[in-house]
């Protein structure tokens, strides 16, 4: 039997995008945001990301998920750590390799 991996309710998911559904809204670029959505990220993206964060794991995702997303860093700090996990969540969705 094939492993269903089942999608959840919150998240869309494209080819080139993932769309994250907030638990509550949340500010982004001054306005207030019930999802936030995520482009695809290119090699160019990830190493703009590492430049501005050389030590720190964290620095560089906020770095990266803040691009993807065109908001600021502060914006993505203002998340509920829930929502914030669903950011993860759904990147992760985003850029792993599609199964055969």
């Amino acid at each position: 039997m094939a492993h269903v991996n089942k999608q959840p309710q919150w998240l869309t998911l494209s080819a080139d995008r993932v769309t994250v559904r907030l638990s509550r809204p949340s500010e982004a670029n001054g306005v207030q945001v019930d999802s936030l959505s995520l482009r695809a990220p290119t090699v160019r993206d990830i190493r703009n990301a590492q430049a501005g964060g050389v030590d720190d794991d964290e620095q560089r995702e906020l770095n990266l998920f803040a691009s993807l997303a065109e908001v600021g860093i502060k914006d993505l700090e203002g998340l509920t750590l829930k929502d914030y996990g669903r950011l993860q969540s759904g990147y992760f969705r985003l850029v792993q390799d599609d199964e055969l």
